[in-house]
């Protein structure tokens, strides 16, 4: 085999290895790993509110809401996790005026806050048609769904990046003519959840969620391992 043969034969066989990095007796490189799954649980946030010029008669109205949402959501209450409606605004705004030097109008405004988890999605689409029945306002991003054992799904697919950095040391060490020693060093990277895309956004009653898109966590490591 001339000179520019082998040159290129030890430049092809050098590039089938990259990124690993192979020293004297080991070799360094990483792993990835990851879990797909499908979010189970939801925190929810509505806001309900009234208005009157008197504010009074603003928190009598706001109080009529609230008990109106009580009544609704009687029958899947104990399946509310963390439920708090205790949160009360009163606060006053001032209307648009009409006509240049017209004294603003100023109106009495009452809210208050419900949140709480639910662990049943079957659940989601009763309870938005329930707030907006009643008037409450909610926007429903795919940042409040999420999976009850996330710990669990990150573990694994940790186990996944070792699992992955430890077959390509295998495989560095088959073409090498070695066997895959112990691991010298490991670097773990965190898990990452990248943001899903739902099927669907509610925003009113006509918005109900059909479907929400699977999810994914990623998990790497960096690792050094012997050569034998």
């Amino acid at each position: 085999m001339g000179k520019y043969a082998k040159a290129l034969a030890a430049t092809v066989f050098a590039a089938s290895l990259a990124p690993a990095a192979v020293a004297a007796g080991e070799v360094s490189l990483s792993g990835e790993g990851r879990v797909r799954y499908t979010p189970d649980s939801a925190r929810l946030q509505f806001t309900a509110s009234a208005e009157h010029n008197l504010p009074e008669r603003a928190s009598e109205r706001l109080t009529e809401t609230m008990e109106q949402w009580r009544k609704a959501i009687r029958d899947m209450r104990d399946q509310l996790s963390d439920y708090s409606d205790a949160n009360v605004n009163l606060y006053t705004r001032s209307l648009p005026v009409q006509e240049r030097g017209q004294q603003p109008e100023r109106m009495a405004v009452a809210s208050q806050t419900v949140s709480f988890s639910i662990e049943n999605l079957e659940l989601l689409n009763p309870l938005l048609e329930q707030a907006h029945k009643v008037g409450l306002q909610y926007h429903l991003g795919e940042h409040q769904f999420f999976h009850s054992d996330e710990e669990r799904l990150q573990r694994q697919a940790l186990a996944r990046a070792i699992e992955d950095a430890r077959s390509r040391c295998a495989f560095v060490a088959e073409q090498l003519g070695k066997t895959c020693g112990e691991v010298k060093t490991i670097n773990i990277n965190g898990g990452h959840r990248p943001m899903p895309m739902m099927m669907a956004e509610a925003r009113s009653a006509s918005d109900t969620v059909s479907s929400i898109a699977p999810r994914e966590i990623q998990a790497s490591v960096n690792a050094t391992f012997s050569l034998d």
